[in-house]
C-alpha cells in the first residue's frame, strides 16, 4: 500500500510504499528531509541535516564490494533471494515454450515462453528499483516482496517493463534523433552514432537511480539531476557503471533451457547456476546505485 502525505516544507504531495514507514527520505521538489509517516496524510516529521551531510560519506567502495556480499548470507534476505531465483528459473526453463498452432487459415499465437520471460523480467526490474530505493534510504537488507495481490502483481510487471523501456529510449534519444537525421539526409557518421549511443548507456544507471528514488520520469528531463552527481563523483559512479555493464553483458551471454535440451543434467545445472550468478551480480550492481546516492547525496540537486 502507498502512503501519501505532504512535504512538511513545501506541501508537495509525496508517496512511498508503507514498508518504508519510519525511514528517512527527501522531497524531490524542495530538498527537505523528513521521516516517512505510517498513515495517509499524516504530518511528516522534519529532519534537519547535520553538517556532515554536505560532505560525501566515507566507505563507498567497502559498502559495494564487501558489505554487499553479506546480503547473500543473512536469513532475513531469504524471501528476496527466493523471489529472484523463482523469476530466473521461470525464465530459464520456459523461455523456449511456444504453443502457437495453425487452425485452418489462421495462426493462433500462444508464445507462453515469451510471455513468461517478459513477466520474469518485469518482476526483476521491479525488484531492482525496490533495491535501489531501499538502499538509498539507509536500508541494508534486501527489500520485502510485496506486489499488492494479483492485480498489483500484474500492474507492477507492466509498469516496470514500461518504465525501463521508456528510460532506455530517453537516454538514447540524442542517438535516435541523430539516426533519424542520417536516414533523411543521407549523411552517415558511425563514430558520432557510437559516441551518442555509448553516452546514453553511460548515463542509463544514473537514470534508473533517479527514477527509482524520485518516482518521477520527468526528473530525467532535468540535466542537472543526471549530470551533476556524475561530474562530482565520477570515479565512484564509474564503479557502478562497470558493475551494471558487467551484469548486462553477462546476461546476454547466458542461455536458457531451450538451447540445452538433450544435454546432461550437469550441463543444464551449470547454465542455470550461471544465470543465477549473473542475477547475484545484478543485485550488487543495483545496490551500488543506491549506495552511490547514500554516500554522495550532497551532490544530488534533488
Amino acid at each position: 500500500m502507498t502512503i501519501q502525505f505532504n512535504c512538511p516544507n513545501c506541501n508537495a504531495v509525496i508517496g512511498f510504499e508503507d514498508k518504508y514507514s519510519g525511514k528517512r527520505a527527501q522531497c524531490t521538489t524542495c530538498g527537505q528531509r523528513f521521516i516517512i509517516p505510517s498513515k495517509n496524510f499524516e504530518k511528516a516529521e522534519k529532519v534537519e541535516p547535520p553538517e556532515e551531510h554536505f560532505e560525501p560519506l566515507p566507505g563507498f567502495y567497502r559498502a559495494v564490494f564487501v558489505d554487499s556480499l553479506k546480503l547473500f548470507i543473512r536469513f532475513r534476505n531469504v524471501t528476496g533471494m527466493v523471489f529472484v531465483t523463482a523469476a530466473v528459473c521461470f525464465k530459464f526453463f520456459t523461455g523456449h515454450v511456444d504453443y502457437s498452432f495453425t487452425m485452418g487459415y489462421f495462426r493462433v499465437q500462444a508464445p507462453v515462453g515469451f510471455v513468461v520471460s517478459l513477466a520474469s523480467w518485469g518482476c526483476l526490474f521491479w525488484y531492482y528499483m525496490e533495491i535501489i530505493c531501499s538502499t538509498a534510504i539507509d536500508v541494508d537488507e534486501l527489500p520485502d516482496v510485496g506486489m499488492g495481490g494479483f492485480f498489483g502483481f500484474i500492474w507492477n510487471i507492466v509498469k516496470s517493463l514500461f518504465v525501463f523501456a521508456l528510460m532506455l529510449v530517453i537516454v538514447q534519444l540524442p542517438c535516435i534523433i541523430f539516426i533519424t537525421i542520417e536516414n533523411n539526409s543521407g549523411f552517415e557518421s558511425p563514430v558520432v552514432r557510437f559516441i551518442l549511443s555509448t553516452a546514453g548507456l553511460f548515463i542509463f544507471p544514473i537514470a534508473i537511480l533517479t527514477v527509482s528514488v524520485t518516482r518521477s520520469l520527468t526528473a530525467l528531463f532535468q540535466p542537472e539531476y543526471i549530470l551533476k552527481p556524475v561530474a562530482k563523483a565520477f570515479w565512484p559512479y564509474l564503479v557502478t557503471v562497470a558493475l551494471f555493464v558487467a551484469a548486462w553483458q553477462l546476461q546476454l551471454t547466458t542461455i536458457g533451457y531451450g538451447r540445452l535440451i538433450g544435454s546432461s543434467r550437469q550441463v543444464i545445472g551449470l547454465h542455470l547456476g550461471a544465470n543465477l550468478a549473473v542475477q547475484a551480480l545484478a543485485l550488487i550492481a543495483m545496490r551500488s546505485l543506491g549506495l552511490f546516492y547514500r554516500h554522495y547525496a550532497c551532490n544530488f540537486p534533488w
